[in-house]
């Protein structure tokens, strides 16, 4: 049986991110032109044991996240110009989109069988929320990577309550700490 979450399917897109060059200026951008908010931010997220490419990373970045409808946005900005898969985008065509978050509760297997099927590992890490994300370069076939999110631990507390807090939003108090 299939996990719903936020009105999206266990194994299907939950999450859209871009990268940034300022979240403080795109959360207001966000708010102001699309209205989008609140905004959950968390400062210097660097990940548990952090993997680029199967090398220790070192990528600083500040992640916001929020919900368009049931669409959570997340923003990112990396602080540092420590090689990742962040900085890749960057060199590689700018700033705007980046991947798809797709959550699974069957990490282990989507992360074999993306790699079965070619794709590589691009970034890994463990989270706050207490689980595992891995990045698969999907970007020789989509405009961008799949980041497969481990479902379970604090991962529906923590995003349920973003998702709640977005719904008649009043526009007070734009953003937010992440935890």
């Amino acid at each position: 049986m299939s996990l719903v979450i936020f009105g999206q399917p266990d194994n299907g897109v939950i999450q859209m991110a871009y990268v940034v060059e300022n979240i403080h200026q795109a959360m207001e951008q966000w708010v102001k032109r699309l209205r989008v908010g609140p905004w959950f931010l968390l400062d210097h997220f660097t990940g548990v044991d952090p993997l680029y490419r199967g090398q220790p990373s070192k990528a600083d970045a500040s992640l916001a996240m929020s919900f368009a409808g049931h669409m959570m946005i997340e923003l990112i900005q990396q602080h540092n110009d420590a090689p990742s898969v962040y900085r890749e985008t960057i060199e590689r065509r700018g700033y705007g989109f980046h991947h798809w978050g797709v959550a699974t509760n069957q990490f282990d297997r989507d992360l074999a069988e993306y790699q079965a099927a070619g794709y590589e590992l691009g970034f890994f890490a463990r989270v706050p929320t207490g689980g595992r994300v891995a990045y698969m370069d999907t970007t020789a076939h989509l405009p961008g990577m799949v980041e497969l999110i481990e479902l379970g631990a604090a991962f529906d507390p923590a995003f349920s309550g973003f998702y709640r807090a977005t719904i008649g939003w009043d526009g007070k108090d734009p953003v937010r700490s992440f935890m």
